[in-house]
C-alpha cells in the first residue's frame, strides 16, 4: 500500500502510473486539500487527507513528493515506524535528508524519475521509458528496480555522493538545452523572424540533432564546422557575433571550445586543426 506526501506534478504522474499498473495508492496528502483530492480523484480507492502523518500512518511505502527545501521538513515532522519505507523523489539530494526517517526504523531511499515534467498531462504520458535514478538498501532497493521496470523504464543505482553531479548533468542536458533554444531565437530576431516561427523552424533541426545523438551516438552524431574544422566559417560567426550580438560571443566560444574534443574523437579533425581551432576561440 502506497501513499504520497505532495500531490504537484511528479507525484502526481508517478502516482497515476503506479496505480495504472496495478499498485495500490491508497492515501495522498498535500499543502492544500484541493490538490490531494485533485489526485486521489485520478485513483480508485485513493483516499485524501490533511496532514502528511496520515498519510505515514495509512500506507506501508510512503513517496515524499514536495518541492525539496520541504522534504527534510516532512522527513522530520513525520513519526515514522519501524519497516515503514520512505521515499523521496529529489534529483539533488541523497537519502540523507531523510535521516529523522531511519532514526525511526524505516527503510529510506531516492526514487527520481530522470524526465521533464511541464505538466500533469503531459508528466504522465512522460513516464515510461524513462531512466530512474536510485538510492536505496536493500530489501527497499529491490521494490524500486523492481517498480522502475514495471513503468517501462530503466535504473541506474547512485551513491549520495553521485546526486549532485547527476542533477546538474540532467540541466545540462534539459534547462540548458532550452536556454540555447532561446539564444538561437533571439538571434533569428535580428533578421526580423518572431519567436514562433523561429521556434517552428528550428524545430527539424532539434529532432534531427537529438535523432542521431540516439541512433548514431557519440561522437559520430556531431556536425557543423567544428566537426569540419571549418575555420573560416567559425571565424565569420565570431565576427557577427562581437558586433551584432556581444553577449553571445563567450557562450559561443565556451561551447566550441567543449565541441572540439568530440571532433577529434569522431576523427574528422586532427591534432593541428584542433589546436588552431583552439587558438581562434580563445
Amino acid at each position: 500500500m502506497i501513499g504520497f506526501i505532495g500531490a504537484g506534478i511528479t507525484g502526481t504522474a508517478l502516482a497515476v502510473r503506479l496505480a495504472q499498473h496495478g499498485y495500490q495508492v491508497i492515501a495522498v496528502s498535500s499543502r492544500s486539500l484541493s490538490s490531494a483530492k485533485k489526485l486521489a480523484g485520478r485513483i480508485s480507492s485513493c483516499q485524501a487527507y490533511n496532514e502528511p502523518q496520515e498519510v505515514a500512518d495509512t500506507a506501508q511505502l510512503v513517496f515524499i513528493t514536495t518541492p525539496d527545501d520541504a522534504i527534510p521538513e516532512v522527513a522530520a515532522k513525520v513519526k515514522w515506524h519501524k519497516e515503514q519505507s520512505v521515499v523521496h523523489c529529489s534529483g539533488a539530494h541523497s537519502i540523507d535528508i531523510l535521516e529523522p526517517a531511519k532514526q525511526r526504523g524505516a527503510n529510506t531511499g531516492c526514487f527520481h524519475p530522470l524526465q521533464t515534467f511541464a505538466g500533469i498531462d503531459q508528466a504522465i504520458e512522460n513516464i515510461p521509458g524513462s531512466t530512474f535514478a536510485i538510492e536505496a538498501e536493500e530489501p527497499l532497493l529491490g521494490i524500486l528496480k523492481e517498480m522502475a521496470t514495471t513503468l517501462e523504464g530503466d535504473w541506474v543505482i547512485l551513491k549520495a555522493g553521485d546526486k549532485v553531479l547527476y542533477h546538474a548533468a540532467a540541466v545540462f542536458a534539459c534547462n540548458y538545452l532550452v536556454t540555447l533554444v532561446k539564444v538561437a531565437t533571439d538571434l533569428w530576431q535580428t533578421f526580423q523572424i518572431p519567436p514562433a516561427q523561429a521556434i517552428k523552424a528550428l524545430m527539424p533541426l532539434l529532432r534531427g540533432t537529438l535523432s542521431n545523438i540516439e541512433n548514431v551516438g557519440l561522437p559520430n552524431c556531431l556536425t557543423g564546422p567544428i566537426d569540419r574544422g571549418d575555420m573560416g566559417t567559425i571565424s565569420r560567426h565570431l565576427e557577427s557575433l562581437e558586433k551584432q550580438a556581444p553577449p553571445l560571443l563567450s557562450i559561443y566560444k565556451e561551447l566550441g571550445r567543449q565541441t572540439i574534443p568530440i571532433a577529434l574523437g569522431k576523427g574528422k579533425i586532427d591534432l593541428q586543426r584542433a589546436e588552431e581551432l583552439k587558438t581562434l576561440l580563445r
